[in-house]
């Protein structure tokens, strides 16, 4: 948009031009069938991802490097060997370069440089498998110029390899933390019972049998007793990645303007009143249904002297 403007100003497009090119930031249709929302960054901080399964390999490869000719990077995700071999060829022919995240991929533009944002996102995982579903919650919170750091295999059934790693994000300086956890999915609870950090559950279909498919952990996680903890749904690294980097953001920007998340987030509301620690008054209890409360009114009114205005009354004999 910024582009636009100045060559607007620079006399190289008229209004008429910058209008178009402005429209088609907001939405360009690609042949009838997929509609890219250019302006979503814009408008929230965050890309839009190509969502591989469902399209041919060839379409979702468009896609995303039509994405990546238009704003710099493309992101897709969930790509299958087929998919993964059409958007190397298709990025390779428009000399783009290619960042793999597992089954997910950034394609960068010649030259794209994102701007950085000051805030960090550590991700932890239970097992190896969870990795993927990791990887595509990395992906999100890299487009969004947020540094990451994640650390694999943590899983609950050893312990011992978990206290250092989540000692070293948190030293690190992470602004939230994303957990993702298959099987049983206890890890996220147990992240948010140590940590004074906002923490992400991302439950994975890792597993076997009943609840093997990520009902599992997402029950578990829903039923944490870890008070804080918000869970995405299974699989969705697109969501955790997209919630990490809007609070890790946000905490970037409280820090440059030196205030704290809930100023920046709500600048009108009111002063804070300091909370009540002690019973309520009279005044403040009420009663229950039925019942008088005699005792609301125990004061009576002071007698006032009257005042004689003109002829003085007379005193009785």
């Amino acid at each position: 948009m910024r582009n636009v403007l100045q060559r607007l100003i620079a006399g190289e497009l008229t209004e008429d031009e910058a209008l178009t090119e402005l429209r088609r930031i907001q939405l360009d249709e690609l042949g009838g069938r997929a509609k890219l929302d250019l302006g979503r960054f814009m408008r929230r901080g965050v890309p839009e991802v190509v969502l591989a399964p469902g399209k041919a390999p060839a379409e979702a490869a468009r896609l995303a490097i039509t994405l990546a000719r238009r704003q710099g990077q493309g992101l897709i995700s969930r790509m299958t060997a087929e998919h993964r071999t059409a958007l190397t060829a298709a990025a390779a022919a428009e000399r783009m370069t290619l960042v793999d995240y597992s089954s997910s991929a950034r394609v960068l533009r010649e030259g794209f440089e994102g701007e950085p944002v000051d805030g960090k996102v550590g991700l932890l995982t239970a097992g190896t498998s969870d990795v993927p579903v990791a990887d595509e919650a990395r992906m999100v919170i890299e487009a969004c110029g947020l540094e990451t750091r994640l650390e694999a295999d943590l899983g609950v059934a050893g312990l011992h390899r978990f206290v250092g790693p989540l000692s070293a994000i948190l030293d690190w300086g992470a602004d939230v933390i994303v957990v993702a956890a298959g099987m049983d999915g206890v890890l996220p609870g147990l992240v948010a019972g140590l940590t004074d950090v906002p923490v992400i559950g991302l439950p994975v279909s890792t597993g076997y049998g009943h609840g093997g498919a990520g009902e599992a952990a997402l029950g578990t996680m829903l039923q944490s007793c870890s008070t804080g903890l918000v869970v995405v749904n299974i699989d969705n690294g697109v969501g955790a990645g997209a919630a990490a980097g809007l609070i890790a953001a946000r905490a970037a920007q409280g820090r440059r303007l030196g205030k704290n998340a809930t100023t920046i987030t709500n600048p009108a509301a009111p002063a804070s009143s300091r909370p009540r620690n002690t019973p309520p008054s009279v005044r403040d209890r009420s009663d229950p249904p039925g019942i008088a409360n005699s005792s609301a009114n125990t004061r009576t009114a002071s007698r006032t002297p009257t005042k004689s205005h003109g002829k003085p009354r007379r005193a009785r004999p």
